[in-house]
């Protein structure tokens, strides 16, 4: 477990290192997450924390499959329309994370990279939408192949075509996609901890959310606090109300929390972490192959 947002990335190589990577074709992995409010028991870097632990994993998953990557360090100055009138929640133009989005691309480009393989730790509907723009505008400037590894559920929710060219949907049918999306984002369109659809609903800081923390960065919870939340008890038509965010939002959940900490678990976590870097990096290892084949 490490809170080092740096480690394993190329910010702990030389250049020469990073050089000798690109020439010998590794795959870039970038996680786009924000600083938000997380209720009273987790740190408002929780979507920042959480992508990178599962991009460390992913990076192990692909090494197994004979894939060389990169692990590119977070942006996370995105963009926050849910808790937007909570402290702590920073807020970005999306015109702003395109363009800068673009230019990194660009310097990717330049280092002789060819593939870049971004993904969410935030799970607002703007912000991934600004990811996906991003990505377009790169394409557009660069020769790069870049993609969005995200599921069926959110490229629905975000009105993205399932064969969108920038976008990398790993397979299973949309159960398993939506459990993917459980875990790769905070605020998921329906997540659900087995086949059976939850009661009520558990998108942010609640169960899953705080199960993962406690399996990558435990010391960060205020696990006294976390033990002591009531679940939120709320449904489909509460979490309608909520996305529309700002004071809505903060009406809806007070505390900054939906869902139920108090029975996250490090073995829900541990579970959850494993699964999600397998399931990507089965869809990256697909696309490259068929880059390849073509």
């Amino acid at each position: 477990m490490t809170t080092d947002i740096f480690a394993d990335t190329l910010a702990e190589m030389t250049w020469y290192e990073v050089d000798q990577a690109a020439k010998d074709g590794a795959v870039l992995l970038w996680a786009f997450g924000v600083i938000e409010q997380h209720g009273p028991h987790l740190p408002t870097g929780t979507d920042v924390y959480l992508p990178q632990a599962r991009l460390r994993d992913v990076k192990r998953e692909l090494k197994d499959r004979g894939v060389q990557a990169l692990i590119v360090p977070p942006y996370y100055w995105g963009v926050n329309v849910v808790s937007g009138s909570f402290p702590a929640s920073y807020r970005v133009r999306p015109e702003v994370i395109r363009e800068l989005m673009a230019d990194v691309f660009q310097s990717f480009e330049g280092d002789g990279f060819k593939q870049v393989f971004c993904f969410s730790g935030h799970g607002d509907a703007l912000h991934n939408r600004t990811i996906h723009d991003g990505i377009k505008l790169g394409t557009e400037r660069t020769k790069l192949d870049l993609s969005f590894v995200m599921d069926a559920a959110l490229a629905k929710r975000l009105g993205i075509a399932l064969d969108d060219a920038n976008i990398t949907v790993p397979d299973g049918p949309l159960n398993e996609g939506l459990k993917f999306f459980q875990i790769n984002a905070s605020s998921p369109s329906s997540p659900q901890s087995d086949d059976t659809a939850p009661r009520y609903v558990d998108v942010h800081a609640g169960r899953w959310e705080s199960s993962m923390m406690l399996a990558s960065c435990a010391s960060l919870v205020r696990d006294d606090v976390r033990k002591t939340l009531k679940s939120t008890d709320l449904g489909p038509d509460d979490l309608a109300v909520w996305r529309k965010g700002y004071l809505e939002a903060r009406k809806t959940t007070p505390l900054g929390y939906f869902g139920d900490p108090a029975a996250a678990s490090l073995e829900e976590g541990v579970r959850n972490m494993k699964s999600s870097a397998e399931i990507a990096a089965d869809a990256i290892v697909k696309r490259i192959r068929a880059k390849e084949k073509a």
